[in-house]
This record gives structure tokens, C-alpha cells and sequence, in this order.
């Protein structure tokens, strides 16, 4: 890595950014699942959750979805929402792979996580594949393992996750 600044920025993405989060979404997903999932569930959660029509529903029942930027060049994408008051759910946060492991994650989710103590929230939760690397990078946050869930997503798939969260 140069001695370069790194210029990291957050910003809030509205309908017009889907196609750029479905574009990063395709540079992380198959690279990040292809280990875990066979190519059937891999390919039926990217519809399932990625599809232009989905990306609109979530954000219409609520989530907030968020770009982070390595100067002008856009490098991650998250999403949140509240749950109830004070308690939020993450529902993404990835980064390009050719960041990973440099602080963009962190920067990322700390950013997240005072957008939201701003909106009143005490707790994050998400949900992270068991065998996901990110459950290490959570551990190192904070963030503790409050029960192991398997849950059926149709066609006979299940996500074999982490529910972790931390108190804010």
C-alpha cells in the first residue's frame, strides 16, 4: 500500500444509487460466498436481495442504504433500519475486496454506528454467515454473538448465521 491519503467519505444513497450497489454487490458477493453457499443458494440470494425491485422495497420499507467512498471512487455499501426505538439492525456492510483489511470497514461501520446513536439508537444487531471471516472483524468492534440462527429464505435455503450485536 503507497503512503497516499486515504480519503474516506459516507453518503446517504437515494433509488438512483441501486445500480451502483448492485454493481459493488457483484464485485463482493462471489467472492466473499462462492467458499460458503453452493452456486444455486449464491445465485438465489443475489435475486433475492439484490434485484433492482428488491433494493426499491427495502429502502421504501425503511432501510437506509449508504455509500462509502475512497475519495471519488465508491468502494462499499451499506444498509440499516430501526428496528424499534433505539434498537437498529444492520442488514449490510461490505467492501471492495482490494480494501478489505485496510480500515475501510472500520471506518465504515464506526460511521454507521454514530448516524445512528444520532437517531437514538442503544443497539446494533446483525446477522453474519457462521463461516463468514467477517464474524473475527465484529469480534474486534465489539460486537457479541447473542444466538445462532438457521432461517429458511425459500427454495429450500437456509442462511446458517450469527445474530451478534453490541450496545452503543
Amino acid at each position: 500500500m503507497s503512503n497516499q491519503a486515504i480519503s474516506y467519505k459516507v453518503q446517504t444513497a437515494s433509488y438512483a444509487a441501486i445500480e451502483l450497489i448492485r454493481t459493488l454487490c457483484m464485485q463482493v458477493w462471489p467472492q466473499t460466498y462462492s467458499s460458503i453457499l453452493t452456486e444455486e443458494q449464491l445465485a438465489y440470494m443475489l435475486d433475492w436481495m439484490y434485484s433492482p425491485s428488491s433494493l426499491a422495497k427495502q429502502m421504501d420499507e425503511g432501510a437506509t442504504f449508504l455509500l462509502l467512498y475512497d475519495a471519488d471512487t465508491p468502494i462499499g455499501y451499506a444498509s440499516y433500519q430501526a428496528l424499534h426505538t433505539g434498537h437498529f439492525k444492520l442488514h449490510k456492510l461490505y467492501v471492495l475486496p482490494t480494501v478489505q483489511g485496510k480500515g475501510a470497514g472500520r471506518y465504515f461501520l464506526t460511521d454507521l454506528m454514530q448516524r445512528i446513536k444520532g437517531l437514538g439508537a442503544h443497539t446494533l444487531e446483525l446477522q453474519v454467515n457462521r463461516y463468514n471471516k467477517a464474524v473475527g472483524f465484529y469480534h474486534q468492534l465489539g460486537f457479541t454473538i447473542r444466538e445462532t440462527a438457521d432461517i429458511g429464505i425459500g427454495k429450500g435455503f437456509y442462511m446458517n448465521d450469527y445474530i451478534m450485536q453490541i450496545a452503543l
